[in-house]
């Protein structure tokens, strides 16, 4: 399993790996990859260690759980492979980015969803829970993924510096509890669905919030732009 992720996430993982909750997870996943379609690719599930080593890690981007259509899910939180559609958040997100007039550098909207490059420079795109059946949004998220995703959240908090967390919509906002905000800068808003994202997340200008904080702390900054 460690071709899936990189080796500077060694330590942390195998300590979650060898924990009982993920052994209970390890099981349900091996009869339900066997009976039913799962999303992510079982190489893919972890693909945000992968991209993104854990000295790398500047910003974490919290999604609650994968795409439960064929061929969205990629392992990156809010992210499709380059030839899928962009779905309806990440819409929201390419649009809040466009009108952010703090960031430095223009974005321009994208005509893809993929975000690896994003995630090769430090943005660390996690969801809570990892893998969904298909067309069953939330279907695991009671099989023991928050245990795996909270310890990744404290870990970070407890064990780097000035990293970068954004918390958009209810659910992440409960990870708030999980984070040292006199360590690490905290950011919230409204989910950027589009059902809420008229309620708090346009106009957060979250994305050069993030940047004016990586360069106040001498950290290369994030380019937005795909």
């Amino acid at each position: 399993m460690s071709s899936y992720y990189h080796k500077s996430w060694n330590e942390v993982l195998e300590k979650e790996f060898s924990s009982n909750y993920f052994q209970t997870i390890a099981n349900h996943l091996k009869n339900e990859y066997k009976h039913q379609t799962i999303f992510p690719k079982k190489e893919d599930i972890f693909r945000a260690f992968l991209l993104t080593p854990l000295n790398k890690t500047k910003v974490v981007i919290l999604g609650q759980d994968p795409y439960h259509g064929l061929g969205q899910a990629m392992g990156l939180s809010f992210s499709v492979p380059q030839n899928e559609k962009t779905p309806p958040s990440l819409k929201n997100i390419y649009k809040e980015l466009a009108n952010d007039k703090e960031m430095l550098k223009e974005f321009k909207i994208p005509t893809h969803g993929n975000l690896e490059p994003w995630a090769n420079q430090g943005v660390l795109l996690l969801n809570a829970v990892l893998t969904v059946r298909a067309n069953q949004p939330g279907s695991h998220k009671d099989i023991g993924w928050h245990f795996f995703s909270d310890n990744i959240i404290s870990y970070l908090s407890e064990n780097c510096e000035n990293l970068v967390f954004l918390l958009w919509g209810n659910f992440a906002k409960t990870k708030i509890r999980l984070i040292n905000s006199s360590k690490h800068l905290v950011l919230t808003a409204a989910h950027p669905s589009p059902f809420s994202a008229s309620n708090g997340f346009f106009g957060c200008q979250h994305f050069s919030k993030t940047n004016k904080y990586l360069r106040l702390n001498k950290i290369p900054e994030i380019n937005w732009n795909l």
